[in-house]
Parts: structure tokens; C-alpha cells; sequence
């Protein structure tokens, strides 16, 4: 088998296991004033502490979640119900959909009013478009770091910096870009940041969100207060180590990772424009994620084309998990300007750190059977 879909969820790193394991086959809840729980709210704060020096910020303004979906849920509403100066968020219709559906809450029971930035056919936004839809009532901007179905890239510091002239709070998803940009909080400028620990190596389950210091937030969750009040519930003290390992990897190997990735990526997307004459890259050319190629190929199916690969052992996607089984096309393709009958004929490789050369160019190569053969059953 050789595994293509990498942006789904990635392998779990033997180091991040093995963090895990003194929490796993101990016990202690960090909020429990004795020593087995006190061993174990040292080990979450060591946890906190390298999660914020990978992302350049304070221990204090790091929130473990149980994965992206919460970190997002968490940043864009707890911020926009916090201390809103207005009714107004700014966010782009590529969004994943844990950033789309919670704008839509916040429209559908608080009465906020969402603006969703136009985006190229490459998927991009501008600074100037974000300028111009920026409000005196605008309490939030949220932009993703990096689409997770065609892996473009958006200018964030210049949005950041769009935002912050403008005196709004910006968040961003990262939960793809997590593994491979820069994390640095700092030098992007932005407010919030949503991580998922099993896009880049922790297990599933695990998440954290940066949230400015001075930002108040509204929680989600009410309890015990935990998370200094951001996220109530007994936090998962062993994923804790198991993310602030794996990002931290993720740090320490990115530029070579990410150069390897991306030539790897390159050969990959030039073997099947070549070889496959209906095939369409989506996504910008050359501001994209180093190991995702996404595709249309006109005149099959993508849930078919994905069949035909998997019966030749290539395990990729058509898109976005979170919408695995939807009758409906791609809400990034159809807002990028291709009709839905093409956006149904997506297909998505993504390329993981662990990917060789050998196994990118077999895909490849299977790329061009695979979708003759549908052509073939819909002639």
C-alpha cells in the first residue's frame, strides 16, 4: 500500500508514543493536589511550555483541545462572543467547514453578520479584498494558513498586518499547515492559531489553540475551569506530550522536509499533467502546501478514480475527510470557479514526510490506468 493522504491524518511518530507512555501506564489528573496528581500537572505544564516556545508565545496563551475542530470552534467564538466591538465577522468560503459552520451559529443565534472574502481560481485571497470588507463592526477575521483540499497558501502576513491596522483580531486554521510552515505567532501577526495533533504525527484527539493574551475569550465548555477558564474538563495530559513532541519534530525538520516534500510533489503533479490528458491541478501552482497535488480529471468520477487506486493499492482522497460521503461537490472547488460537475471528479494526493521517491513516481504512474479505466465505465 502506499499512502497518499497525508492530509487526512498522518502516521503517528514513534516519539510522540512513546511521550505518551509514562501518562498512559500511569494515572493522576493534574488538578488533584497530591503527588500523583501534582506529577502530572508538571507534566502537562512541560507540555504547554514546548508547545508555546514552537510557536513563539507564552505558556499562558496555550489551550489543549481535544483536536482542530475544537481549537477553531473555541478561537471564533470565544473570541466573537468574548468582547465583540460588533456584529461582523470576515472569513473566506474555502474555509474547512469547523470555521464555515461555526461563523454560521454565530450568524443563525447571535445575529452576527458574515462576509466571505472572494478567492481566485487558485484559491487565494488579497489583502486589498480583505481591506475593503473590513468594518467598523467587524470583531473577527478568520483566514486558514493553508487550504486542507488543494493545499494553497494564503498571504497571511499581509492579511494579518490588513488586520491589525484595522485594530480586529485575526485568526487562522493551521491544522494543515501545522507540520509544514512556519508556526511563529509572532512573526505572522495573527491572534489565534488552531492546531491538530494527527496532521502532523500525534494521535487523534489532541489539539491546542494560541489565543492572545489579551483577547478575552467566552468558552465553549463550563465546569471545573480548566485551561485557566478557556476549557473546562480533565485535560488529556499524555496527548499533551505526544503533540508538543511532534510539533516540535515538525520544527526541528521542516526545511529539509519541506524541500524534499515539494521536488517529490513537483515530479509527481508534472508525471500526470503529462501522462493524463484530462487532468487539472487545482490550487495555486506555486503557493501550495510542499505535499499536496489536487486534481480534476473531466469526464469520470472521483469517488471512482479513488476505487481504481485503492484496487491498485494507492490510498488517497477525493477531498476533505470531515465531508467523506457527501453527495454535494466541493464547496473550495465550486467557490473557485469550476463548475459542480468537474469539482465531482476531484481527486487529492498528499504527500506525508515519511513518502520516498519510489512511491510517489508508482502513484504516479498508476494515475493514468486509474482514470482511463473509469473513463472507460462511463463511455
Amino acid at each position: 500500500m502506499i499512502y497518499l493522504d497525508n492530509a487526512a491524518t498522518t502516521p503517528v511518530r514513534r516519539e510522540a508514543l512513546e511521550a505518551m507512555w509514562p501518562q498512559l501506564n500511569g494515572f493522576g489528573n493534574p488538578s488533584s493536589h497530591h503527588q500523583v496528581g501534582e506529577a502530572a500537572a508538571a507534566a502537562l505544564l512541560e507540555a504547554r511550555r514546548s508547545v508555546a516556545r514552537s510557536l513563539g508565545c507564552r505558556p499562558g496563551e496555550v489551550t489543549f483541545t481535544s483536536g482542530g475542530t475544537e481549537s477553531d470552534n473555541l478561537a471564533i467564538k470565544g473570541i466573537a462572543l468574548g468582547a465583540p466591538r460588533g456584529r461582523h465577522i470576515v472569513t473566506t468560503p474555502i474555509e474547512h467547514e469547523a470555521v464555515l459552520e461555526s461563523c454560521d451559529y454565530l450568524r443563525r443565534l447571535h445575529g452576527f453578520q458574515i462576509t466571505l472574502l472572494p478567492v481566485d481560481a487558485a484559491g487565494r485571497v488579497t489583502p486589498e479584498a480583505l481591506a475593503r470588507a473590513v468594518r467598523p463592526d467587524t470583531t473577527l477575521v478568520s483566514v486558514h494558513y493553508a487550504n486542507n483540499e488543494v493545499g494553497t497558501v494564503q498571504p497571511l502576513l499581509e492579511l494579518a498586518a490588513v488586520a491589525r491596522a484595522a485594530g480586529v483580531p485575526i485568526h487562522t486554521d493551521a491544522v494543515q499547515a501545522g507540520g509544514w510552515l512556519d508556526l511563529n505567532v509572532s512573526t505572522l501577526g495573527v491572534d489565534a492559531l488552531s492546531l491538530s495533533g494527527h496532521k502532523l504525527g500525534a494521535p487523534p484527539g489532541i489539539g491546542a489553540v494560541f489565543l492572545r493574551g489579551r483577547l478575552p475569550i467566552e468558552p465553549l465548555l463550563h465546569g471545573g475551569g480548566q485551561e485557566r477558564g478557556k476549557r473546562s474538563g480533565t485535560e488529556n495530559v499524555a496527548g499533551a506530550l505526544a503533540l508538543a513532541v511532534a510539533l516540535r519534530l515538525a520544527g526541528e525538520e521542516r526545511t529539509e522536509a519541506a524541500r524534499i516534500t515539494s521536488a517529490l510533489r513537483d515530479e509527481f503533479i508534472g508525471t500526470v499533467l503529462r501522462e493524463t490528458s484530462s487532468a487539472r491541478l487545482t490550487g495555486h501552482p506555486t503557493e501550495r502546501l510542499p505535499g499536496t497535488a489536487s486534481f480534476v480529471f473531466a469526464g469520470t468520477s472521483g469517488e471512482a478514480v479513488l476505487m481504481e487506486l485503492e484496487q491498485r493499492g494507492i490510498v488517497c482522497s477525493s477531498g476533505s475527510a470531515c465531508a467523506a460521503g457527501s453527495s454535494e461537490p466541493s464547496h473550495v472547488l465550486t467557490a473557485m470557479g469550476l463548475p459542480a460537475d468537474l469539482a465531482q471528479t476531484a481527486v487529492r494526493f498528499t504527500l506525508g514526510v515519511g513518502t520516498t521517491a519510489a512511491e510517489a513516481a508508482e502513484a504516479a504512474a498508476f494515475v493514468r490506468a486509474a482514470v482511463a479505466a473509469v473513463a472507460r465505465l462511463r463511455a
